[in-house]
């Protein structure tokens, strides 16, 4: 199957990687797999700015809403599912085109998953009360502390990612990130990137636009009717948490929106941080025409 690629569209939030997958898939004639973990989850919808019905009927697309916020999906669970579609995809076509945000899940479709090794259940259970006692900042500085490169990459606003990358930091007496990239499996296939990019401000304006358009689509009422289940992991994203802490009182409504913006933006910052490491990306802007894109990609093919 190594005569067989998978296209994989990368870039910040908010920057029109969806637009260029379907622009990529319908010239290939083939099939996206969303790498975007927050749009797995079906209660999700306009937090997570899953594609639109048209632009999901323009082509067929894989891993959108396909769980329930109340299924555990990790993203082993994804490398597994995704390895499995795109070995049926590829008996009848040559490429297929994977795009999202996530660039782990990405990394774990075209790597492999990095190994951690085992740790004391009693370090997470003390971090987890160190967060219910003291604050996620509290956990947040020990990160720095004990691991100031993953903390310029990971979620700090995720308390689960913190916890688990400080419990590893606990556990083993080494950084979170000196497990990363060790073990890199040999897939089936070729993997092409593409990276979609902009000046910040571009980027950043473009995030406050997509914010606005999804408070003006409903993003409130969707919320609202997730608020009961806001300690589920799914739900611990940009988006969701802030309006939980308006309409729990703690901040206006308009606080909560700009908090939405500003961690937005936070997470296009650590998503760069992290698609800039891997060299194999060739870089366009976002508002390059598509047959530049398409050009590289067959002399790459």
């Amino acid at each position: 199957m190594m005569d067989k690629t998978l296209i994989a569209i990368i870039g910040p939030t908010a920057i029109g990687k969806t637009t260029l997958a379907i622009k990529i898939a319908s010239h290939f004639k083939t099939e996206v797999l969303s790498a975007d973990s927050r749009q797995f989850y079906k209660e999700m919808q306009i937090g997570t700015a899953v594609p639109t019905t048209e632009e999901l009927n323009a082509i067929p697309h894989h891993f959108i809403q396909h769980k329930s916020i109340f299924e555990p999906y990790s993203v082993g669970d994804f490398e597994r599912d995704a390895l499995t579609k795109l070995d049926a995809l590829f008996k009848t076509r040559q490429t297929v085109v994977m795009v999202g945000g996530s660039g782990m899940y990405v990394d774990a479709v075209v790597n492999g998953l990095d190994n951690f090794p085992e740790v004391d259940q009693t370090i997470r259970e003390k971090l987890i009360h160190e967060k219910e006692t003291f604050g996620l900042e509290h956990l947040q500085n020990q990160l720095l502390l004990a691991d100031p490169v993953h903390y310029q990459r990971v979620d700090l606003s995720n308390p689960h990612r913190v916890i688990r990358a400080l419990e590893i930091c606990l556990g083993t007496g080494k950084p979170y990130s000196s497990f990363l990239a060790k073990n890199r499996v040999k897939r089936p296939f070729k993997t092409i990137y593409i990276g979609l990019s902009a000046e910040r401000p571009i980027i950043y304006e473009r995030i406050n636009i997509r914010v606005d358009n999804m408070m003006t689509a409903g993003l409130l009422k969707e919320a609202e009717q997730l608020l009961p289940h806001k300690e589920l992991n799914a739900l611990q994203t940009v988006g969701y948490r802030e309006l939980f802490q308006f309409m729990e009182g703690a901040w206006s409504l308009e606080t909560a929106i700009d908090e939405i913006k500003k961690n937005t933006r936070r997470f296009a910052k650590r998503q760069l941080t992290w698609y800039r490491k891997n060299t194999a990306v060739k870089w366009f802007g976002f508002q390059s025409d598509i047959q530049p894109i398409l050009d590289y990609i067959k002399e790459e093919l």
